[in-house]
């Protein structure tokens, strides 16, 4: 489809989306001065991804704002990896600064220089393939790091799913974006279809370990009727005695500098 406008609204409102999520963690990092709960590996990754992203919309000539969207996302993970050092690891200001900056550095050179490379595109398909192919690949790997969590531990309790919400808004907001391009790029498709697909899979992960037990719960709590009354008052000693138990856990949790603000993990409960 070629629509110029109805293209440019989507891919800045996924911009937008990819930027909501990342600043309101980077100002939560600041006022609570610690980054407890966050993944440097999948900030790290993600600043990666925009490279070989920003060098496929730019080169695919893609809107403006699918064009602006991959340093948004590199620049913003790159401040939040460089939260962690600084919060986490006990970097001072200087050191944190002395790696963040040349990393970013060397990041705008090869962009900068892979676009100038493959402006002219004849013959240089396979190159264009293995762009989107990186794009891909290291958002899925971003993403991929919460499935370790989920099968590791079980559950979904340490995810905010109004980050994953807001990262899978993004990607649908992009995705349609580039179907009203004026030629039906599939690799850019691609790109933004498996963060999409990976995100709506921890939200079928939350259906699964979250959602099913407590909707089997109340319906086997349902159908004992009046004559599982006293088993029902049992039963809700005992879920009264295990909040009693989640929340001095969760106050450990917190006070051992658990996160329970962060957009991208909550304190389980």
């Amino acid at each position: 489809m070629d629509n110029p406008p109805a293209a440019n609204t989507l891919g800045t409102l996924g911009a937008i989306c990819w930027s909501i999520q990342l600043l309101p963690q980077i100002i939560i990092n600041h006022r609570r001065r610690h980054a407890t709960g966050l993944q440097p590996a999948m900030m790290m990754l993600w600043a990666w991804a925009g490279v070989p992203l920003g060098v496929y919309n730019i080169v695919s000539s893609f809107n403006l704002a699918l064009q602006a969207q991959p340093q948004i996302l590199a620049f913003l993970s790159l401040v939040t990896w460089g939260q962690c050092l600084y919060y986490q690891q006990r970097w001072t200001a200087i050191e944190t600064l002395s790696v963040a900056v040349p990393i970013g550095m060397v990041m705008a050179g090869v962009e900068v220089g892979l676009v100038f490379a493959l402006r002219n595109r004849n013959g240089h398909d396979w190159a264009m393939t293995l762009m989107a192919a990186l794009s891909a690949l290291l958002l899925a790997l971003g993403v991929l790091r919460h499935y370790v969590d989920i099968w590791k531990h079980r559950t979904v309790r340490g995810i905010s799913f109004l980050f994953v919400g807001i990262d899978a808004l993004g990607d649908v907001f992009s995705l349609v974006s580039v179907v009203f391009q004026k030629e039906l790029n599939v690799l850019g498709m691609v790109i933004y279809g498996t963060e999409l697909a990976l995100w709506l899979g921890v939200f079928a992960a939350g259906g699964w370990y979250d959602l099913l037990p407590k909707v089997r719960q109340r319906w086997g709590s349902g159908r004992e009727g009046k004559g599982g009354e006293t088993r029902g008052e049992e039963l809700g000693r005992g879920q009264a005695e295990n909040n009693n138990t989640g929340r001095a856990t969760g106050l450990a949790t917190l006070q051992n500098g658990a996160s329970s603000t962060s957009v991208f993990r909550t304190a389980s409960r």
